[in-house]
């Protein structure tokens, strides 16, 4: 989501310690969980990837719609959430594998058989039992993924797991020097690469993949008998149902639209920056940083995105841009006028961002206009009503309409809008950590 605008709140911390640090971005994190909750949004904070920004951890703030452009996962029973590429698993328990289940290596012609549907359907079986072998180079030097075939490898995650700075696909030469084949070939036999697993090959025997050689394949390929790996790890991206790493129960997914964005950054730019000061002892330490931002225009956008109905804007009390929106029926009706500007200034004066209609237009078209913008509350001043000393109130977000009488309007309706903005401002009133 772009606007046409931008504007961004930022704020970095700089602190003497990794505990002061660590309180920095609680602080944050917890008004930034304020905030969003104040406003009104449906949201979830979630741990992110830091990307090229870098630090010890970040956190996004993601506002939940079906629109959104990013996709985040959640325990569908405890409050662990993060977003695809941060999304962790449950680890699997490792097993013991059992020689005596291996069955004899062997060697399969699979001409210009390469893809994992392809290999399936060749050599009749699923791809829960082909090898992925991968070949990547982290900050310039080839390393090697096995992922089960009906799995995708998370580069976030082999980049953080590895320390490195970055890691992409290796070219078509590359895969050439370290498996002595072309791609759609390779395997974890006798490559010339650090080999690392995902978790989802743990416990697996008699495996088909790559023979390392064009054109073939091999079949009953076992761990610890025909090849080796450095470790296993969680590697690939996160399914719906993949069990949570918290609490083992199935993660669900849902979308969102990123409207805020904190991060733990340690020292890495202080460094860059020799940012430091003397300690008590006198010693010259680096600070260590924190960087927090929300784009308000994306939060203007993702709330409306959020919160809007067929004939226009709902919008939360709090961020609304009035409060309240009097329509007189008929501006030019002496007796309706004059009770639109009265009941317009005791509202000002008692505080409530009010917005007087007092075009020349028929009802209709103010009605519409004024469900277009979305203002919370809509006063109708009608001479029926007037005559019995009335005024009608319609909530925008529900549709229902009460009757005021005019004498007691002014203190009503502050009450109505003052009780909406107590709620939304309730400092109970967020997500937990």
């Amino acid at each position: 989501m772009r606007c046409r605008e931008f504007d961004m709140k930022d704020a970095y911390s700089f602190d003497a310690d990794e505990k002061g640090a660590d309180e920095s971005y609680e602080k944050m994190f917890k008004a930034y969980t304020r905030i969003f909750s104040r406003i009104g949004l449906k949201f979830r904070p979630v741990e992110a990837d830091s990307g090229n920004i870098g630090g010890a951890y970040s956190h996004e703030f993601m506002v939940l719609a079906d629109t959104g452009e990013d996709a985040l996962a959640f325990c569908s029973s405890c409050d662990y959430a993060a977003n695809l590429e941060k999304a962790e698993i449950a680890r699997p328990e490792q097993r013991p594998l059992d020689p005596a289940r291996f069955k004899p290596l062997e060697t399969v012609h699979t001409p210009d058989v390469r893809t994992i549907e392809e290999v399936s359907a060749f050599l009749n079986v699923t791809p829960q039992d082909i090898v992925k072998t991968l070949v990547f180079t982290a900050d310039g030097k080839p390393v090697a993924v096995l992922i089960r075939g009906d799995e995708e490898v998370n580069e976030a995650k082999l980049r953080n797991y590895l320390g490195a700075d970055s890691v992409e696909l290796a070219t078509d030469d590359i895969v050439l020097e370290v498996t002595g084949s072309p791609k759609g070939f390779a395997g974890a036999i006798g490559i010339k690469a650090p080999v690392y697993a995902d978790h989802s090959l743990m416990n697996r025997i008699n495996l088909v993949m790559g023979a390392n050689r064009e054109d073939y394949h091999v079949k009953n390929a076992n761990l610890g008998r025909d090849f080796t790996v450095m470790a296993f790890a969680d590697l690939r991206i996160i399914r719906e149902s993949d069990p949570c790493p918290r609490c083992g129960k199935p993660m669900r997914f849902a979308r969102g639209i990123e409207v805020g964005h904190v991060f733990k950054l340690g020292t890495k730019y202080s460094k860059a920056m020799k940012a430091t000061f003397l300690d008590r002892d006198g010693k010259e330490k680096y600070m260590v940083m924190g960087c927090y931002g929300i784009g308000v225009g994306r939060t203007v956008a993702a709330a409306i995105e959020q919160q809007h109905d067929e004939q226009g804007i709902l919008w939360p009390m709090t961020i609304a841009p009035f409060h309240v929106i009097i329509v007189p029926v008929n501006v030019n009706d002496e007796k309706i006028a004059a009770a639109a500007e009265t009941l317009y200034r005791q509202l000002g004066e008692a505080g409530v961002e009010v917005l007087l209609d007092d075009r020349d237009e028929r009802a209709g078209v103010k009605f519409n206009d004024a469900d277009l913008i979305g203002i919370p509350i809509r006063v109708t001043i009608g001479p029926k009503s007037l005559a019995a000393g009335n005024v009608e109130i319609k909530f925008r977000r529900t549709g229902e309409t009460r009757t005021l009488a005019v004498a007691e309007a002014a203190a009503a309706i502050r009450d109505i809008v003052m009780g909406e903005l107590k709620a939304l401002n309730d400092p109970h009133n967020g997500h937990p950590r």
